[in-house]
């Protein structure tokens, strides 16, 4: 696990994503341990990312692919906000406002 400055844009982002994501998941008595798991593998993916890569692996899983649109079905069948999330997407937007959605 790589570990960004305090204060960097990565650790501001991941920062943001445990908070919003990633924690409440982690935290739950209630959250699967497939779940809990997959939080990790991302958690870990996007450690090894700059701040850049990190947005990207973000849209990415928004805009689905085969797998995340699978992990988000199950983040929200357990009764969890994952990056899909509407509020979530805004209050990423509002934070991130240089790494906006690329068009």
């Amino acid at each position: 696990m790589t570990s960004h400055a305090p204060g960097s844009n990565e650790s501001k982002i991941m920062d943001f994503l445990h908070e919003h994501v990633f924690d409440p998941i982690l935290a739950s008595p209630n959250a699967s341990a497939s779940l809990k798991s997959g939080v990790r593998v991302t958690i870990a993916r996007m450690n090894r990312l700059d701040a850049g890569g990190m947005v990207r692996y973000f849209w990415s899983a928004v805009a689905g692919t085969e797998r995340s649109i699978d992990f988000a079905d199950e983040i929200k069948r357990q009764g969890f906000k994952g990056f899909e999330d509407s509020h979530i997407l805004e209050e990423f937007r509002r934070h991130f406002p240089k790494y906006a959605f690329p068009h």
